[in-house]
């Protein structure tokens, strides 16, 4: 190793602030006889040292192999120094200007601050906002950087004498903590009515549990927002909540006290449980165990529930101090609407939701929903991205900033910022002014926080699309240029800008988008490369009866399938099928509209054919959530009893083919259960003898897998086991969802590939 000078400058990039390093770094230099200091900075953690060359040596690689759990470190620049060395080993100020610095995610409560929590000698017994350097809010308190503690929404509480000794001692935990907190000087809680009126009780904590063991609804305000909590053992407290938030069968969220608990309810697999226990705490996709004691209506129709462990202080004292087993924890927000994270906001909107509320006076900057994960194709991969993993960046290939501003549902944005790109966390479906002023906002709070100035604008190809329409109008604004980008090439370049892929064949699945023809695609396959793409085959293109109206009627695209496979044969097929439980008049408008092609676009979607399948063998006539019908066939598909054909005609997967055998197998008695089996396998194996062909034409072999479909555990495990045995590289998306949360980072990507080129 080169001979280092006795002074060294040492530059270190990535996750180094709000995460102890300052603190670790002062331990490394005095315990390695160091002379020097340590700072913030906003291109993240300046080390200047002086000592002999052994033991500066010796710092570096501490920094490289023992650096705090949850720092990570991207870059280390070195420089020389000259000069005087000081006399000892301090931590200065934070240096500001510049933003080049990472801003860790949200913490859940380490064990050391869990163990304070419940002790009654701790000055912090029962103190609903412990926390410490390594656990506690960042992203969600940090109004702008470097993560100092007067850059946070904790400034407006001065620190006790107490706390303000653990503050400033480089030995301690809490050193620069900045949400630093006791119940002297700290944040506090309350409880009010529904109407606003503050409750007069000594213990707002206590008085909450009562209420909710009562089969009360309460809404309390946690690290990113509110949760509507109830009893998840209480069925009627939990049908109370479904009909007061207008939310008839999506599932609700539930959280347990701890990793025991989680195992009586549900069947969880290693990987399944690290996820539970990681510092993200996101929800969890797990089977759950039959019987089971949670409430009927959790999750009603499906073999999945989503469990989370508590990751604040205050989950972890309402579950313990209640002895629940398990509580519901769902967001706090009307239906369609972005959740609420501020008090007013709440009381206002959640009202006639909730029976009490239990408020806290520790600002939130910017709402945060809970993240969703789910283990698919053999890694757990995110369904929805946002507390615990906002805003870790993804990577990007450089140039211009771009403000990508995502989809219609599930809607994310990005902003880029040189070779880092930040995608938001989940904003929601763009239909309505609240959910608009919630994506502006977090607009704004990613160009400031980040200092970035988008130098484009990237949005989908959809002219309706509110999310269109915002960038249209933003371009126009600030003089801009606007790339235009295919929904489903956005699907497959997301995946390719996580792996760092230039060049890849790229399966999408999902409900609709529009195609640059003009009709809406959703079961495609593609061949993409930097700034191009080839469209190599599709689904065969299947009438949409009524347009939007069959995406929530899957009864509607079973009817157009049938016609399409067995003509009249099929309608009157499916007439009989569907007479009792449809109103006749509807069916026959339907029928109708179907023999005329009224009113009817094509498209070529895998979600609607596993719609119309999901009607077909009763399992969901209509979707009451995006998703529910798929989910619904998932849930009960079984062994299959055989494979349906799906054969391939002219770059078209024909599946007039499946729709003729399921048709067959129903007439013959066959149980739902192994119909729906073989649908998921047949398709699988369809498709991958479709991509096999696509790699002979093209010699590519590397395959990305994207859309909302492929959040179907079944469908990606048989088809990236068929995939790999034809000697395929099968990625999907493992840091960003495979749904439309992850598109704003592949129109990112594709409109800094359609500039450089």
């Amino acid at each position: 190793m080169a001979r280092t000078p006795q002074g060294l400058g040492i530059l270190v990039r990535g996750v180094v602030q709000g995460v102890g390093f300052r603190p670790f770094v002062f331990r490394q230099a005095k315990s390695l006889g160091l002379t020097g200091n340590v700072r913030n900075t906003g291109e993240g953690v300046l080390i200047e040292v002086y000592g002999p060359r052994e033991a500066i040596e010796s710092l570096l690689e501490s920094l490289r192999r023992q650096a705090p759990p949850l720092a990570e470190i991207e870059e280390i620049v070195v420089h020389p120094l000259n000069g005087t060395p000081p006399p000892v080993f301090t931590v200065l100020a934070s240096e500001h200007g510049g933003k080049a610095t990472r801003l860790p995610p949200d913490v859940a409560t380490c064990e050391d601050c869990l163990r304070e929590l419940f002790d009654p000698q701790d000055r912090r017994f029962r103190y609903p906002f412990i926390n410490c350097t390594n656990c506690g809010p960042r992203f969600t308190v940090v109004e702008d950087l470097p993560y100092d503690r007067e850059n946070t929404t904790l400034r407006v509480f001065p620190m006790c004498a107490e706390c303000s000794a653990e503050y400033s001692d480089p030995a301690n935990r809490r050193f620069h903590a900045e949400p630093n907190a006791c119940p002297r000087c700290g944040p506090r809680i309350w409880l009010t009515s529904r109407n606003g009126e503050r409750l007069e009780t000594e213990d707002p904590l206590r008085e909450a549990v009562e209420a909710v063991k009562r089969g009360k609804i309460l809404a309390a305000r946690g690290l990113g927002g509110f949760h509507l909590i109830v009893d998840a053992l209480n069925e009627r407290a939990c049908r109370a909540l479904r009909d007061r938030k207008h939310r008839p069968r999506k599932p609700l969220a539930v959280m347990v006290p701890d990793l025991e608990t989680a195992r009586t309810l549900a069947v969880l697999d290693p990987a399944e449980e690290e996820a539970l226990l990681s510092p993200a705490r996101p929800i969890v996709l797990v089977r759950q165990r039959e019987p089971s004691p949670l409430a009927p209506s959790i999750a009603p129709g499906l073999n999945l529930v989503g469990l989370m462990l508590p990751y604040t202080p205050l989950h972890h004292l309402l579950l313990r101090e209640g002895g629940f087993k398990a509580l519901v924890m769902t967001s706090g927000n009307r239906s369609g609407e972005p959740l609420c994270y501020l008090n007013e906001e709440a009381l206002e909107r959640l009202a006639a939701l909730a029976d009490l509320f239990l408020l806290h006076d520790r600002e939130i900057v910017i709402g945060l929903d809970d993240s969703v994960v789910r283990k698919a194709a053999g890694k757990v991969r995110p369904v929805r991205r946002a507390r615990g993993f906002v805003p870790d960046p993804l990577p990007f290939p450089g140039g211009p900033s771009i403000l990508a501003v995502g989809p219609l549902l599930k809607n994310t944005l990005c902003l880029t910022r040189n070779r880092e790109a930040f995608v938001s966390q989940h904003v929601g479906d763009l239909e309505n002014l609240e959910t608009e002023n919630f994506w502006q906002k977090i607009r704004r709070h990613f160009a400031h926080l980040f200092e970035i100035r988008p130098e484009a604008i990237a949005c989908d190809l959809h002219p309706d699309y509110l999310s269109t329409r915002l960038a249209e109008e933003l371009a126009a604004n600030e003089g801009l240029p606007l790339i235009r980008v295919p929904h489903h090439v956005a699907h497959a370049a997301a995946v390719m800008g996580e792996f760092g892929l230039r060049r890849a064949l790229a399966l999408c699945l999902d409900g609709l988008g529009l195609g640059p023809d003009g009709t809406l695609w959703g079961g495609e396959v593609l061949l993409v490369e930097e700034g191009r793409f080839l469209r190599l085959g599709h689904l065969r293109p299947v009438p949409q009866p009524g347009g939007d109206a069959a995406n929530k009627k899957t009864w509607r695209m079973a009817l157009s399938f049938l016609h399409q496979a067995l003509g009249e044969k099929g309608l009157t097929f499916g007439q009989r099928l569907f007479s009792s439980r449809v109103p006749e008049k509807e069916l026959a408008i339907v029928v109708r509209m179907i023999r005329r092609g009224a009113k009817s676009p094509l498209t070529s979607s895998a979600g609607r054919l596993f719609d119309a399948c999901a009607a077909l063998l009763g399992v969901a006539l209509e979707n009451t959530f995006e998703g529910e019908a798929p989910m619904r066939l998932e849930a009960v598909a079984a062994a299959p009893h055989r494979l349906y054909p799906l054969p391939a005609r002219d770059r078209v997967l024909e599946t007039p083919a499946l729709i003729r055998e399921i048709v067959r197998d129903l007439s013959r008695g066959v149980p739902p259960e192994a119909i729906a089996g073989a649908v998921h396998v047949s398709l699988a194996e369809g498709l991958a003898s479709f991509v096999r062909e696509a790699g002979k034409d093209t010699g590519i072999r590397e395959v990305v897998l994207s859309g909302g479909c492929f959040q179907n555990a079944l469908l990606s495990q048989s088809l990236k086991e068929r995939l790999e045995e034809a000697g395929f590289e099968v990625f999907l998306p493992e840091r960003l969802p495979a749904n439309d949360g992850g598109l704003s980072y592949g129109q990112a990507l594709w409109a800094a590939w359609a500039l450089k080129r």
